[in-house]
């Protein structure tokens, strides 16, 4: 992709976060449009196409993959089925934007990274709130020394319940809390802490067998600090997201890192007071394709690369083994899907 071209998105799946993830981040962002969709029926596909002003509608995943005149491939699938397709994709010479969590596990997520570097594709995922300038922020307080020596971070991510028979309850399509909401506060501790943990307790709550609906694990990092995430599909609040640092010196508390551009609130508690900040910034989802449009053009890194998303998948791994609970499974399909 040269600097006078625009990079062109196909979308998998007629999903409900594409509007939001992609379809108006990329009527905002120069560079970018979003020239076809594909789902499994075809007419949703049209008439996803329809309502969001998308030009093709491909009558497959694969016909949609095969588009010599698509770029870049965004796969919003269900969690199980990240691997399975982006593989394809990368091996249609496609660069792939994958929602979270990447993979159904670390050990597939390894091989997505391989097939993309193999093939010189970019492979990102697509952690969003990395992206916005309230995640600078709070990385520059902790590492800037104002807490003093940190001792403890933790992340909570919990909304109510969701719809009965949801995907992401769903085994097979590799669902459950720690994989759907358990990934960003992981993500979260992971990039503030600037350092990769072991997981020394987690306990569950099962929606039914081997799928959490709410998870609580322990970490520690090698230096003795020590962290906390708690994530639930079926929280008794109503909602809550938010970080929490501790340091000998002071505390950092933010209201929902994860959407900030819809609202946030950053306070900071040292020996000189509270106060309170508001980092201004677009919504997530545009710093995002922002990046990864100047990713494609001219190279510039991204954060949630793929050695990121293995290293997430790492500690969600560790988490379900803690808690007793199997990994979640690979899925493969077959051709025609």
């Amino acid at each position: 992709m040269d600097g006078a071209s625009e990079l062109r998105i196909g979308i998998l799946g007629a999903a409900r976060i594409a509007p939001t993830a992609l379809i108006r981040p990329s009527r905002q962002v120069g560079g970018a449009c979003v020239v076809a969709v594909a789902a499994r029926d075809v007419e949703r596909a049209r008439a996803f196409a329809l309502k969001h002003g998308i030009p093709r509608v491909h009558p497959s995943y694969e016909a949609l993959i095969s588009d010599p005149e698509i770029d870049a491939i965004y796969n919003p699938l269900p969690n199980g089925l990240h691997g399975e397709w982006t593989i394809r994709a990368l091996r249609q010479g496609k660069h792939v934007l994958c929602e979270k969590p990447m993979a159904s596990n670390a050990a597939e997520a390894e091989r997505m990274a391989e097939i993309a570097g193999e093939t010189g594709r970019f492979l990102i995922e697509a952690f969003h709130w990395r992206y916005h300038p309230l995640a600078a922020r709070m990385k520059e307080i902790v590492d800037g020394g104002s807490l003093g020596r940190v001792e403890h971070i933790e992340a909570h991510l919990c909304v109510p319940l969701i719809r009965p028979g949801d995907i992401r309850f769903r085994f097979d399509l590799a669902g459950g809390a720690t994989m759907d909401l358990g990934c960003y506060a992981i993500n979260v501790v992971r990039f503030l802490a600037g350092a990769e943990p072991e997981v020394t307790r987690a306990e569950a709550r099962l929606s039914s067998p081997q799928v959490d609906r709410w998870m609580s694990a322990d970490l520690r990092f090698p230096d003795g600090r020590t962290g906390r995430i708690t994530c639930s599909l079926f929280s008794s609040v109503l909602v809550r997201a938010s970080a929490r640092v501790r340091g000998d010196q002071g505390e950092m508390a933010v209201l929902n890192p994860i959407a900030p551009h819809l609202y946030h609130r950053l306070k900071l508690r040292g020996p000189r007071g509270t106060r309170t900040e508001r980092i201004p910034g677009r919504a997530s989802y545009t710093h995002q394709l922002e990046a990864f449009v100047k990713l494609l053009r001219d190279g510039t890194p991204m954060v949630t690369d793929a050695r990121d998303a293995i290293a997430n998948m790492r500690v969600i791994d560790a988490v379900y083994q803690k808690a007793g609970l199997p990994l979640r499974p690979v899925t493969t399909l077959a051709p025609s899907a």
